[in-house]
């Protein structure tokens, strides 16, 4: 049996009852991670059978699995490839930083995760609980990094935010000027209007010159 045997995609409602199965056995509480049904990534065996999967929950460019399940933990051997394959591939396209899970599998530690250290559990974001131990990191970017591109890529956006608005205050100011110049311009020529008028009506002669 291969890992190439097992398509993985991410769980959808049709999954439910089949996930719910497999959480029961586990004696994992359903009804918390029903919440988080679309976190879930499923192992699909040849036939369409869900045969185990894991959630992968986001956060501030980071991401925690947890709740894995197996109908056979004989199969998991062949089916957490693949899904590392996923998900590394989910940490990619997010942009994220760093993986977190409390999972004890050996698989993990061979994959690059390490027990986590005071320092990077000071990163961790407040969506999960850090004290409560046993947990495994793996940094796939350097965070300092990330963290000073977000602050310049947010002074870079505060900065052109300012300038539109430069701009259509200045765009408001020519505007209004342009106005005010036709406006007088009008009254100009209505008030030229108004004097040739009365000039011919008064029975005065209007200078061509």
């Amino acid at each position: 049996m291969s890992s190439l045997k097992f398509q993985i995609r991410r769980a959808t409602v049709d999954d439910l009852p089949r996930l719910k199965e497999l959480w029961t056995t586990m004696l994992i509480p359903a009804a918390d991670l029903e919440r988080q049904l679309t976190d879930f990534q499923v192992a699909v065996d040849d036939s369409g059978h869900v045969i185990g999967g894991l959630a992968f929950q986001m956060s501030h460019r980071q991401a925690c699995i947890h709740s894995e399940v197996f109908e056979d933990f004989s199969l998991a051997e062949y089916a957490r490839p693949a899904l590392l394959a996923r998900i590394q591939t989910l940490a990619a396209n997010h942009g994220l930083v760093r993986l977190w899970t409390r999972e004890q599998s050996p698989f993990w530690s061979r994959n690059g995760f390490q027990p986590a250290t005071e320092e990077a559990l000071e990163k961790m974001p407040s969506t999960w609980d850090r004290f409560i131990g046993a947990w495994l990191t793996l940094k796939l970017k350097d965070d300092d990094v990330i963290a000073s591109l977000d602050k310049e890529f947010a002074l870079f956006v505060e900065t052109e935010k300012q300038q539109r608005e430069q701009l259509l205050t200045q765009a408001k100011v020519v505007k209004t000027v342009i106005l005010t110049i036709v406006i007088l311009i009008a009254f100009g020529i209505l008030a030229a209007a108004v004097w040739v008028y009365i000039k011919q009506h008064s029975g005065g002669s209007v200078p061509l010159h």
